[in-house]
């Protein structure tokens, strides 16, 4: 039985584990993602790589591209037909994370909800843990 507010679908064993660890694409940031994808001619084995960086004012930032290929140690998941890779690295980091797609009268874009973000920079995309 599924919850209608939970994003994962229930016939995915990867979606269970991913709701079991906590790394959740809401429908609208996956479908947007594949919109993009779709939109630059990708498909197929395509993933969205989602990860962190050193950088930025806060110390880390998220970053996100297409990968055509997953690499042995990622995680693997997949949300509304898009696939999400993330590395092992990043995965301690990113564990509990939520990726929405936002509009509004300032501009759009996706929007990183990250419990492991113990502080955030004005520019929303750099972060600190704890």
């Amino acid at each position: 039985m599924t919850d209608c507010n939970n994003p994962i679908q229930e016939d995915s064993q990867q979606n269970l584990e991913s709701k079991i660890e906590g790394i959740i694409i809401t429908e609208i940031a996956a479908k947007k993602a594949l919109e993009i994808a779709a939109s630059e001619g990708l498909s197929g084995d395509y993933g969205l790589r989602v990860g962190i960086r050193g950088g930025g004012c806060s110390g880390y930032q998220y970053s996100m591209d297409f990968d055509q290929k997953r690499r042995d140690t990622d995680k693997v998941y997949e949300f509304y037909g898009l696939k999400l890779f993330i590395d092992p690295m990043s995965y301690q980091y990113l564990k509990g994370l939520e990726i929405d797609y936002v509009e509004g009268l300032y501009g759009s874009g996706f929007k990183f909800n990250n419990p492991k973000a113990k502080t955030l920079c004005g520019c929303g995309s750099s972060f600190t843990v704890e």
